[in-house]
């Protein structure tokens, strides 16, 4: 019963939360006219900001955090380490680096495009981290320093080339997180992505739970632990990749949402991974309501809000020291 209440409530918090984005802006937009706007359609100032750019903005900013956040989790699963999320292992900053070199060298490239070499820039930095971390055996410590390393190191060969490049300044915004002036046309780069992604997580689920028990408890179980390692690190690819592309490297919802939905439902991951996406929805979408009044009437990225709630979050993970609680 727990767990339906909590359902509903993050259903509910939801909803209220994308008729907040929708709402508030430099442009007032009472709640009536947002209902207008989906059953009595005309052609009115009002109802062209809330379907060209507040409701793709907030559907945009759920897909992200509902992506970001299910990375976490498995991420957190297969490592068994409570501070994996993509921006700490640079999964974020590869696919940043990879993107923002194509700004500089290949400026013509098309969407679909950027978001390939995102997944590209993913997988490198994540194969980058288990090469440095597996040297004389894999431990959570490992794992955490030469995950930071890349993720610095990465960092600021995308921060140099912005200096040295006119041409790469304009990502600068980008660079923070913020998902603010997205289109339809992003709600279409992304959605495929997201659905694929997040529906092929919630199905592995249980052998994500059962690998968490142990390698060894997992092989006697008859699961093939190398597979399910390998699929989890390809659907964070898929879901911190797509993510990026679209929104830059927003951070710290991979590290918070895991730990709210683990506290929430339990440990078991069939339930994690799709508490995870509704929360890590409900967290983007309100940290980016409150982006909005950081510099009003003028927009903030939404990465700043998440960087202020995640920061002391991460410092009290590292301080406690414990792992997942399985």
């Amino acid at each position: 019963m727990k767990v339906y209440g909590t359902a509903v409530t993050g259903v509910v918090l939801l909803m209220l939360g994308v008729l907040s984005s929708i709402t508030v802006g430099a442009a007032d937009i009472d709640v009536s006219m947002v209902m207008k706007s989906f059953f009595a359609m005309d052609s009115s100032k009002e109802q062209t900001i809330i379907r060209t750019i507040r409701l793709p903005r907030a559907l945009v900013g759920a897909l992200v955090g509902a992506n970001l956040a299910v990375a976490g989790a498995l991420m957190q699963a297969i490592t068994r380490n409570s501070l994996a999320s993509p921006q700490v292992f640079g999964v974020n900053a590869g696919a940043s680096f990879f993107i923002v070199s194509a700004f500089v060298f290949f400026p013509t490239l098309s969407s679909v495009s950027l978001v390939c070499l995102a997944f590209a820039g993913a997988a490198v930095a994540g194969l980058l981290v288990y090469s440095f971390a597996s040297g004389g055996g894999m431990t959570q410590v490992k794992l955490a320093l030469a995950g930071m390393a890349v993720h610095f190191f990465l960092s600021s060969l995308t921060q140099g080339m912005i200096i040295f490049n006119e041409q790469a300044k304009d990502v600068l915004y980008w660079l923070v997180g913020s998902i603010n002036g997205k289109t339809w046309t992003h709600v279409n780069l992304i959605l495929p992505w997201s659905l694929s992604g997040l529906l092929i997580a919630a199905v592995f689920s249980r052998s994500v739970s059962i690998l968490v028990l142990g390698e060894n408890m997992a092989q006697g179980l008859g699961q093939k632990v190398q597979r399910i390692r390998i699929l989890a690190g390809i659907l964070v690819i898929i879901l911190a990749g797509s993510s990026v592309a679209v929104a830059g490297p927003v951070g710290f919802v991979g590290l918070i949402v895991p730990h709210i939905a683990r506290k929430l439902v339990g440990g078991d991951y069939r339930r994690i991974i799709p508490f995870s996406a509704l929360f890590g929805a409900v967290l983007l979408v309100y940290a980016d309501v409150l982006a909005r009044f950081i510099a009003y009437p003028f927009e903030s990225p939404v990465g700043i809000v998440t960087a202020i709630i995640g920061a002391p979050f991460f410092l009290y993970l590292a301080r406690r020291g414990r792992n997942i609680k399985q």
